[in-house]
Parts: C-alpha cells; structure tokens; sequence
C-alpha cells in the first residue's frame, strides 16, 4: 500500500451573482425617503432656524434687522402676552373634551353599528373637509347669531345661566364669547377625533367581547375593561390632533369672538402682519411650539400606550 497525499481544500466559491444587487438593494428604501426628507428639510427645517435666529435680532423693518443674541423678545411674550397663553389652553383644552365626548360614541356607533350606513356617515364626518376652514367658521356666525333658534333653545333650557355664571357667555348673547370661540374650535377640529377612534375601534377583535360576554361581564364592564383600553391610541392620537392645532388657531377666535378672547396665535398674527415685530412674533411662536412640546411629552407618557393609530 501506497500513501496518498490528501487532496487540497476546496477553493472558496465565488458569491452567487444575485448578491451585488441584494446590496444595492437595501438602499432603496433610502432613496425613497430622499424626496421627504427634502422636503422637510427645505419647508421646515430651515424655516425654523430662520425664525429662530430672527427671535435674538434688534432692529426696525426700515432700518433693518440684526442678529444680536438679543432674548428681550422671549421675556416680553412671557410677561406680556401670558394670559393669551392660558386662554389658548383652556379653549383648546375645552374644545378637544367636547370633541372627545361627541366623537367616540359617533366612532364606535360606525365602527360596530353601522352596518351598511358606515360609509355613508363616514363621507358625513369628512364632508366639512369639502368646503373652506374659513366658510365653515363664518357659518357659525349665522348658527349662533342673537335671537336664533340656537340661541333661543339654550336660553328656554337655561343653559345661558350656567355658562354666564362660568364666564362663557354675556347675557343672552353667544357670539364674541367663550363659548363661541370654543363651538367653533370643537366643530372645525371633530373630524380629526372621529377619523383615529374609527380606524382604532375597527381594529378590535370582535371575538374579545364575545369573549366578555361569555364570562358574563356586562356591556359596561366590557367596554371598561375592553373597548375603551384597546381603543387608547385612537384616544392619544385624536385629542393631540385636535388640542395642537386648536391651541396655535387664530380663525375662530378672530371671527367668533372679540377682543377678550384673543388666543395667542391672534396676538403672533397681529405681531407679524400688523405690528410688524418680528422678534417679538417669532419669540412667541417659539414659546407656544415650546410648551405645546412640554405638554404632549407629559400627556403621551402618562397615557401609558406608545401605540399611535
């Protein structure tokens, strides 16, 4: 017998063809997300550092503006335009409760009791969209206008009393008050409550309250213990998109009420278009993006759901 040396290891294959394009292929998704992140930057980034860096600057419109780190303008929309500040919050606070309370028994009665009329109140719920923000507040005009119906049924019910005793109303008077201001912000933003307690609600398994039922739980616990906790990130989402936008919002406070409901957002208005202060306008734009960022952190975390529809 002879020995025999051992062959000699394989030589490494070559990487299938198909791998080269794999690689470039994972850099689709990249390439697709170019065109939004231009976009944000171009319309949103750079905007915000021009605002910003027009908050620190002195100057005139005639003579010029100047970037002098100058912050006077921060502590003159916190010392003075604070009470436009908590009216903000409150209406913005007061409407998207309202919405919340009108729009989850309307959520839930599409999501579950519809039926065939589902898409048929669905187009009634965006049918606001159809026609302009501004045409939709000036309507309210009309609605709330004095010695009209509305007004008349919430005086024979008395409700007059409570709000005028809440300091929501004058009189018998509706329009230029709180509660006019508040009416309108809870109409223009409903739709963007209905729309994520829908899409939440219609996510939910309808086996879970067979289930309930079942253990012989009762339609008030099942929606206790079961609907209302799976339906918490229609909830989170709704009232953010409806107190963020309301709590920056200047239409309705502008057409439906008067000087002593001036929201923040008509004092930037006023500071920017009228006034012409433009430090002054930006300081109070980046207060108000500020402390709305405060309070959604706060909100979302005690919320408990990171879940967002």
């Amino acid at each position: 017998m002879t020995l025999t040396e051992a062959p000699a290891p394989p030589a490494p294959a070559a990487p299938p063809p198909a791998a080269r394009p794999r690689r470039r292929g994972r850099l689709t998704p990249y390439w697709l997300l170019l065109p939004g992140i231009l976009w944000l930057i171009v319309f949103f980034a750079l905007p915000m550092v021009y605002q910003a860096s027009t908050s620190v600057q002195t100057g005139s419109l005639e003579e010029g503006y100047e970037v002098t780190w100058h912050v006077g303008a921060y502590w003159d929309a916190l010392s003075g335009y604070w009470p436009q500040f908590l009216r903000s919050v409150a209406y913005a606070a007061a409407a998207t409760v309202l919405c919340l309370l009108l729009g989850y028994p309307l959520a839930y009665l599409i999501a579950f009791r519809a039926g065939r009329w589902r898409n048929l109140i669905m187009i009634l719920v965006i049918a606001p969209f159809f026609t302009s923000f501004l045409i939709r507040t000036l309507a309210w005009k009309t609605i709330l206008a004095d010695g009209g119906p509305v007004v008349g049924a919430l005086h024979a019910l008395h409700v007059l009393d409570v709000t005028g005793w809440l300091g929501w109303t004058a009189g018998d008077r509706v329009l230029a008050t709180p509660l006019a201001v508040v009416c309108g912000l809870t109409y223009n933003f409903l739709p963007f409550m209905i729309l994520p307690l829908y899409t939440s609600l219609e996510r939910i398994d309808g086996r879970l309250h067979e289930a309930a039922g079942d253990l012989y739980a009762r339609p008030a616990t099942t929606f206790r213990k079961v609907t209302f906790p799976l339906s918490m990130p229609g909830v989170v989402s709704g009232t953010l998109l409806t107190f963020i936008p309301a709590t920056g919002d200047y239409v309705n406070a502008d057409l439906l009420g008067s000087a002593d409901t001036r929201m923040v957002g008509n004092v930037i208005q006023t500071q920017f278009l009228r006034v012409l202060d433009y430090p002054t306008a930006a300081a109070l734009s980046f207060v108000l993006m500020a402390a709305i960022l405060v309070m959604v952190t706060f909100y979302i975390r005690k919320s408990g759901t990171e879940d967002l529809v």
